[in-house]
């Protein structure tokens, strides 16, 4: 039955993506060329109308239940309309912030989904207390954005997406996990069948219609399957959405060293850097899914791992992540802490 659900949001995702495509062009929901873009025509960009419209499509197919269901459906939908809105209106900052607020809340306090405790290695069980709903917002809110950030070149946010909500569903197989298993694969599904359209040269773009759905759904079941794993808790799903982590987290330590307001805009993001550094379009595209194929094998291995395994593991893919960003120089041109110190050992 699962198969079916998949197949038909696939299906689905392919059927509804032209649709999407005439109704933006009518509604004028385009993306028009800029300096800070490396399309050169009007695009259409609600194509995370047909993302959605497939996932729920399949969802309702095969209906998995979980306490948590309503709650992620309803924040799910109101992320969607925020998306629309800025796609359509290019609300306020402020605007969006607020209703991504919202929807967190909505998984949270109506949903019930919060992180409650954080396993440690050699120290245990940590109980957050009152401090398990801001975390949980905090993550639900800032992997959200994290998706959107990455939406910057054709095809890479659906992709890098799909492959994460894979990583998803295979570790929730392995926990036995089936609310999570069976939404990831279906999400997973019409991501890919929207792919079709929106790889190199795109036909439509996501727009914050579908990076932030995309985003609200990874956060919310990402944090559903394994805010609870015996290991250090939240690492799995950080290793498994390393991409979209290390890109934010690069881009805010790169603004604050260019004593920049971090919310501020630019062209430094890792898609950015691949194309200086003379990548074509779809070679940097396909270079962060293998980036993001890594990621997620690393996280099954990190899964399976013993504690001291699991910490070698992590601090030498901290070493390769450092090493890559100062070599294409995605924290600054002049952000060569590592290299540097390795020429003064050379030395």
């Amino acid at each position: 039955m699962l198969f079916i659900a998949m197949s038909v949001a696939f299906i689905a995702a392919v059927i509804l993506t032209p649709l999407v495509i005439k109704l933006a062009f009518r509604i004028g929901a385009v993306d028009r060329p800029n300096y800070r873009k490396v399309h050169a025509r009007v695009m259409p960009r609600i194509g995370g109308l047909a993302i959605f419209g497939a996932f729920i499509i399949g969802y309702a197919i095969l209906l998995p239940s979980d306490e948590h269901a309503a709650g992620i459906l309803v924040g799910a939908l109101l992320i969607v309309i925020i998306g629309f809105l800025d796609d359509m209106l290019e609300i306020t900052a402020k605007a969006k912030a607020s209703g991504q607020l919202v929807a967190a809340l909505v998984v949270v306090l109506w949903g019930g989904l919060q992180i409650e405790m954080i396993n440690l290695p050699f120290i245990g069980q940590l109980d957050l207390g009152y401090l398990s709903i801001p975390i949980t917002i905090i993550w639900i809110i800032g992997i959200t954005n994290a998706i959107n950030l990455i939406d910057g070149l054709d095809g890479l946010a659906a992709g890098v997406s799909a492959i994460a909500l894979i990583a998803i569903t295979v570790m929730a197989v392995l926990m036995g996990n089936v609310f999570v298993a069976a939404t990831a694969s279906i999400l997973a599904a019409s991501s890919l069948g929207f792919l079709i359209y929106n790889f190199h040269p795109a036909k439509i773009f996501m727009g914050d219609t579908g990076s932030l759905f995309l985003g609200f759904m990874i956060s919310v079941l990402a944090l559903l399957g394994f805010k609870n794993v015996a290991v250090v808790s939240l690492v799995i799903p950080i290793i498994m959405l390393g991409v979209p982590i290390s890109d934010t987290f690069f881009a805010i330590v790169r603004r604050v060293r260019m004593k920049q307001p971090i919310s501020a805009a630019d062209k430094s993001h890792l898609h950015h850097c691949l194309l200086r550094s003379g990548f074509s379009h779809r070679q940097a595209v396909l270079t962060i899914y293998g980036i993001a194929i890594l990621f997620g094998a690393v996280a099954v291995l990190f899964s399976q791992a013993t504690v001291w395994g699991a910490l070698l593991l992590v601090l030498v893919m901290l070493i390769v992540i450092e090493l890559f960003v100062e070599l294409i120089g995605l924290a600054g041109a002049n952000y060569r802490p590592l290299l540097n110190l390795v020429r003064m050992i050379g030395k």
